[in-house]
């Protein structure tokens, strides 16, 4: 019989590239020696030979399982595993069981949870106990943050490890392995191998595959990088518009444009529209940047954003973008104050604690005579008939101590409000000495 028509073979040749390079130890994991280095948490946990319950946190294709399963493999566990996908109450209850008749027979059990964030509360609460008494070793999978995904009892039990995705020279020497594996070099030129590493984006997993795409094609000389892309579809970018690459991106757009870096904040809210972000979303964020950290030194970018957010709305993608993408290098260039902000949230506070202080009578209209007999209005001075149009009266409650809220900087436009803030100061300062 021919080798190549053995079980074995024929085995091997149906097994995916990924399984077929699933590191065997530890050592063997590509991309996270944080984490399982001598000096990171997994390596003193395993000299130590005081493994416990984990929460690992990453993006897809970078770890997860394969750690899980060694890990058990270095512990001596039974492995088991479940996803919580397809997994409901009663799987968790025989997976339970199963794992204290294992326990009474003196073996322990890592029970792997992948998408562990999928589970609802009650379904989390109940590894609680077994976790406790020792049933299980619970080693959770999540893409999702734990501190919005999982509940705190969960998180206080376990501890969470990130893992990153795959850097450069992560996925160049994966690429190696697999060359290695496969017995020839892939047919691409270092251009093209450097874009298919751009196309994996940090996911190991979905560049074995675009490899074994790669590895059955049968090509005279090596590809360019644009004959390769023609070939492969690119892999979409790592977006969840409800997840946590929402909030770090929208978080890394409005950081860059507060630091004045129009170019990185051109880059990341093109990010986000490849990640097929609503602009309508982005509109909504840039206006708010806009009264939060420019506000009045720049008055203008107010306008900019509206009407940029007005374009959008009668042009529609991709036209529209476009107005967007000007508002956001408008709003990176402005003067930057949050003068109004700060002052806006020292008047709220002032206003909590001061409660239902009324206003001083002289500021109160006399709706009715009643009113006016019981000193409603009395005393106020119109300051359109004062000297300078200023009266320089107090119109805080009475007994409250004058604050100092707006506090304009001497940036843009708000130097000449300070300006102005400072002569009004002077003359209130005057005519309340008078």
């Amino acid at each position: 019989m021919d080798l190549f028509d053995s079980p074995a073979a024929a085995e091997t040749a149906h097994r995916p590239l990924a399984d077929r390079l699933r590191p065997q130890t530890l050592s063997d994991v590509i991309g996270q020696d944080h984490l399982l280095g001598p000096d990171g948490p997994l390596g003193a946990m395993l000299a130590a030979g005081s493994l416990g319950s984990l929460i690992l946190w990453g993006p897809p294709g970078v770890g997860k399982t394969t750690i899980a399963r060694l890990l058990a493999a270095e512990t001596d566990l039974e492995f088991v595993q479940i996803s919580a996908i397809f997994s409901g109450v009663a799987d968790l209850k025989k997976v339970f069981e199963t794992a204290k008749m294992r326990r009474r027979a003196g073996q322990g059990t890592l029970l792997f949870v992948d998408e562990i964030h999928r589970f609802n509360k009650a379904q989390q609460d109940g590894f609680l106990p077994h976790m406790e008494d020792g049933t299980i070793l619970l080693v959770g999978a999540t893409t999702e943050n734990p501190s919005f995904a999982l509940n705190a009892a969960v998180l206080s039990r376990a501890q969470v490890l990130v893992l990153d995705r795959l850097e450069v020279d992560s996925m160049a020497k994966l690429a190696t392995r697999a060359e290695e594996e496969l017995g020839r070099p892939l047919p691409l030129t270092d251009d093209a191998r450097q874009q298919l590493m751009d196309m994996a984006d940090g996911d190991g997993r979905a560049m074995l595959n675009l490899i074994e795409q790669i590895a059955a094609w049968k090509v005279e000389k090596p590809l360019e990088a644009d004959a390769m892309a023609k070939r492969l579809m690119r892999r979409a970018a790592q977006y969840d518009k409800s997840g946590d690459q929402h909030y770090n991106l929208i978080s890394a757009l409005h950081k860059s444009v507060r630091g004045s870096d129009p170019d990185a904040a051109m880059y990341w809210y093109a990010r986000m529209l490849e990640g097929g972000e609503d602009p309508r979303y982005l509109a909504r964020r840039l206006t708010r940047m806009a009264v939060e950290d420019i506000a009045l030194a720049d008055p203008q970018a107010l306008t900019v954003c509206l009407h940029a957010w007005e374009a959008y709305e009668r042009l529609g993608s991709p036209e529209g973008e476009l107005a967007l993408a000007e508002a956001v290098a408008y709003l990176a260039l402005a003067p930057k104050s949050n003068a109004s902000y700060v002052a806006y949230k020292a008047a709220r506070a002032l206003a909590k604690k001061t409660g239902s202080m009324p206003p001083p009578m002289h500021i109160v209209n006399a709706a009715t005579s009643l009113m006016g007999d019981l000193g409603y209005g009395a005393g106020y001075e119109y300051d359109h008939d004062a000297e300078d149009g200023f009266s320089g009266q107090n119109y805080f409650p009475d007994g409250v101590e004058r604050p100092d809220l707006y506090q304009p900087v001497e940036r843009g436009f708000e130097r000449d409000l300070k300006k102005r803030k400072d002569y009004f100061a002077r003359l209130r300062a005057k005519r309340q000495g008078g």
